[in-house]
């Protein structure tokens, strides 16, 4: 059984991996109506992977045999003043999921709840590397503001995609 306060902000974190996964989408066709393929191929990627994150959220409270809850979702800001404020935006919403999941990880600990922080030990890696690419994105972005094509080579020829990684919690449905 996985601690109460535990399970009861782990709902909550879904919604805000869906969420997440709602404004990189929102982002995502940003840069599609722009025309800039690379920085949309980036931003639905990480819209699938944020889904993913949410699922794994899921399939752990099914494994846990606790209630799963899917909040309800606010809209995602759909309207940037420049190609600078999206990735801005992303940058802003990882270090917010970091503190999330650092806060979850702290309530497992405290709870004594040993196999969900376990569980959590893998977000914890994965935002360290979330944020530390969207700071790098927002580096190359803000820099060459005024040349989308220089922006969309940085991308083709930086982001090369990312492997599975074995040690992914499962993915509920996959």
């Amino acid at each position: 059984m996985a601690a109460p306060a535990f399970v009861e902000k782990l709902q909550e974190q879904i919604g805000h991996e869906f969420a997440a996964h709602q404004q990189y989408v929102a982002i995502a066709t940003y840069y599609d109506a722009l025309t800039m393929p690379q920085m949309a191929a980036l931003f639905y990627a990480q819209a699938i992977e944020e889904r993913d994150h949410a699922m794994m959220m899921v399939q752990y409270l099914l494994d846990a045999d606790e209630q799963v809850v899917i909040p309800a979702l606010e809209a995602p800001i759909m309207g940037f003043a420049d190609v600078v404020a999206p990735v801005q935006l992303a940058l802003d919403q990882e270090k917010r999921v970091t503190a999330q999941i650092n806060e979850l990880t702290r309530i497992a600990r405290e709870s004594s709840d040993f196999a969900s922080d376990q569980f959590m030990q893998w977000f914890i890696k994965e935002q360290v590397e979330e944020v530390a690419k969207m700071s790098d994105l927002l580096a190359v972005v803000t820099r060459s503001k005024d040349d989308l094509e220089r922006i969309e080579d940085w991308v083709a020829r930086e982001e090369t995609g990312e492997e599975s990684d074995p040690t992914a919690p499962p993915i509920a449905g996959a």
